[in-house]
């Protein structure tokens, strides 16, 4: 056989040989970078669960501080009755309102034990190709009527053709995080300017040449002040009177284990926009 021909067969061959020994060795380093992923999320996830404490035990006390006090106060109150007539009225309605902030603040100590562990816990997704649009209007749909009574405008626009592989209710509970969030930063927006609050669907590709589905919440709110957006995602991080702190945190946790991603933009004075990207699915 000629020399020449003896040459291209084997540069041939051995082009092979290396084309197969890379895609050995690639597959090998995405299997490792994947376990390596795997591992920073699980200490991420460990680190977060720790910095929890310090808010859960924030929480928990001050419930607890008004159930001591109240069975302080009820206890005493209860030594003082008298012996030897029939309780009046004024004296069973002071006690039956010590009973009732008792049983208030167990409550909400329950909430927040059961919040905790909600979301501490593993989450287990039942995984479905869906059409994002239809999980948009009806989250539209409940959500209307709270829209209407603080005089904000909602509307939905959607692309065709958003499908995403998700679990539904799971995907509902972080928009409708989201939507309230939006909602709540109204009151506090100037009566001059529009209230309207966007809720939007679009489509697009990753930067890995992959299919996505985006979905924009906009709100012509106020705006979050720089300092507050980088802890908006921190559990137990709140500005509002009564809030969880859990709601943003929830969002980001369920967007991220559907393998997405959870981004805010906020302008002082003009409003806010969070964007949920998700991988899509024919």
């Amino acid at each position: 056989m000629h020399p020449a021909i003896v040459f291209l067969l084997g540069l041939g061959v051995g082009s092979l040989i290396a084309a197969l020994a890379a895609r050995v060795l690639v597959r090998r380093l995405f299997a490792k970078t994947r376990a390596a992923e795997r591992r920073a999320r699980a200490a991420e996830r460990l680190a977060e669960i720790g910095g929890m404490t310090g808010g859960l035990a924030h929480e928990i006390k001050n419930p607890l501080s008004t159930i001591g006090l109240n069975a302080q106060l009820l206890g005493e109150a209860i030594e003082e009755l008298p012996q030897d007539r029939a309780v009046d009225a004024e004296t069973r309605h002071r006690l039956t309102r010590r009973l009732e902030s008792l049983r208030r603040e167990a409550e909400r100590l329950r909430g927040i034990l059961a919040d905790f562990l909600a979301y501490a816990g593993e989450m287990r997704l039942d995984m479905a190709p869906a059409d994002v649009n239809t999980a948009i209007e009806e989250l539209a749909d409940f959500i209307s009527p709270q829209a209407d009574r603080l005089g904000v405008r909602l509307r939905t626009e959607t692309a065709a053709g958003a499908r995403a592989s998700v679990d539904v209710p799971l995907l509902k509970q972080a928009l409708l995080n989201l939507l309230l969030n939006a909602l709540q930063a109204f009151p506090a927006a100037a009566l001059g300017g529009p209230r309207e609050l966007i809720v939007r669907t679009t489509r697009g590709i990753d930067p890995d040449k992959k299919p996505i589905v985006r979905v924009h919440v906009i709100d012509t709110g106020p705006g979050i002040a720089p300092e507050i957006v980088e802890r908006i995602f921190t559990p137990y991080f709140t500005t509002k009177s009564g809030g969880s702190g859990l709601g943003l945190a929830t969002t980001r946790r369920i967007v991220e284990a559907h393998a997405g991603r959870v981004e805010v933009h906020t302008q002082m004075g003009k409003g806010t926009e969070f964007v949920v990207t998700l991988p899509a699915c024919d």
